[in-house]
C-alpha cells in the first residue's frame, strides 16, 4: 500500500491544500487547522453554520497564509505564518473544549465579514495552547489543533470506491476532508488499524470517524443534499454514529510524510 494523497486544511472548515509532502507533528500536520473562525462569543464556526466557507481557498506562499474567495471579487487576504504581530490572547471553544488562542487582527475579521456576510473573528492556536485528545482514546502527550477531535484522518481509496459504487453520482474523497489517502486493498480496512507507518513516521489508530453533515454539502453550489449520508447510513451506521475513515494520532517522533511512500500496518 502507498500514500496516494496528502491534504492540509490551515483554517478549520475551509478548503484544503493538496501537498506532496508535509511534516506530521503531535497536534497534526504542520499548519493544519491552526487557524479558525469564531463568533462573537468565541464559539467555532464551520460550514454547518456558514456553507460559504467552502468557497474560501487557502494557500501557503512566501511565508504567508493566503485566503482567496472563489467567486467574490475580493482581494486575497495575506496573513503572516509567524504569529508575532498577531493580536491579543483570547479563549475559544471547539465543541465542548475550551482552549487558548490569539486573535489574528481586525483586518482579517473585516475581510471575512465581507466574504461571509457575517460577523466573525479569525483566531490562531499558538504552540503554548495545549488541547488534549479525548481521554477515552488518548495516550500521555496526545494533543490536537482546532480539528474536531483528533490530529489526523486517514481514508483508503477502496472505502471511497465502495461508497461511490452505491451512489448515483460519484463524489470526490475530498468531501470527507482526509489528511491521508492510501491505495489499500479492502474497503474500510483502516477501521482495524491499531498502529501503522507512512515511510518512517509511525501513527496510531484511535477510533473510526463519526461523520456530520458537512460531506453532504456540495462544495460548489453550497446546497446540502441527502448524499452521501443517506447511503452511508445503510451500511456504516454503528449506534448513533455513521463512520467513514479513521482518526489517527502520532505514535512516535514527528517527521515528514510524502506521497508515494509505503503505508505499512504493524498491528
Amino acid at each position: 500500500m502507498k500514500l496516494t494523497a496528502l491534504y492540509l486544511y490551515p483554517v478549520k472548515s475551509m478548503g484544503g491544500i493538496s501537498l506532496q509532502e508535509a511534516t506530521a507533528e503531535k497536534r497534526g500536520l504542520q499548519y493544519d487547522r491552526r487557524w479558525m473562525l469564531t463568533d462573537r462569543e468565541g464559539m467555532f464556526l464551520s460550514q454547518r453554520e456558514l456553507p460559504e466557507m467552502a468557497l474560501l481557498q487557502p494557500a501557503i506562499e512566501n511565508g504567508h497564509l493566503i485566503i482567496r474567495h472563489q467567486s467574490k471579487p475580493l482581494e486575497p487576504l495575506h496573513i503572516p505564518l509567524d504569529p508575532v504581530g498577531y493580536g491579543a490572547p483570547c479563549t475559544v471553544r471547539v465543541w465542548e473544549d475550551t482552549c487558548a488562542a490569539v486573535h489574528v487582527g481586525e483586518h482579517a475579521d473585516a475581510w471575512f465579514g465581507k466574504a461571509l456576510n457575517a460577523p466573525c473573528h479569525l483566531v490562531y492556536m499558538p504552540d503554548s495552547s495545549i488541547r488534549p485528545v479525548s481521554p477515552d482514546y488518548a495516550l500521555p502527550g496526545d494533543m490536537v489543533s482546532f480539528a474536531d477531535g483528533y490530529p489526523f484522518l486517514i481514508i483508503g481509496e477502496p472505502s471511497m470506491a465502495y461508497l461511490n459504487s452505491k451512489l448515483e453520482t460519484p463524489l470526490s474523497i475530498r468531501r470527507f476532508r482526509p489528511n491521508f489517502v492510501f491505495s489499500g486493498n479492502v474497503p474500510h480496512e483502516e477501521d482495524e488499524w491499531k498502529s501503522f507507518s507512512i515511510g518512517s513516521v509511525r501513527f496510531r489508530g484511535t477510533k473510526p470517524c463519526g461523520r456530520c453533515q458537512i460531506p453532504a454539502i456540495d462544495q460548489e453550489t453550497l446546497i446540502q443534499g441527502k448524499e452521501p449520508t443517506a447511503t452511508l447510513a445503510k451500511y456504516r451506521r454503528f449506534g448513533h454514529a455513521i463512520n467513514f475513515g479513521m482518526n489517527v494520532c502520532l505514535n512516535g517522533a514527528p517527521g515528514i510524510v510524502r506521497v508515494g511512500e509505503e503505508v505499512v500496518v504493524e498491528e
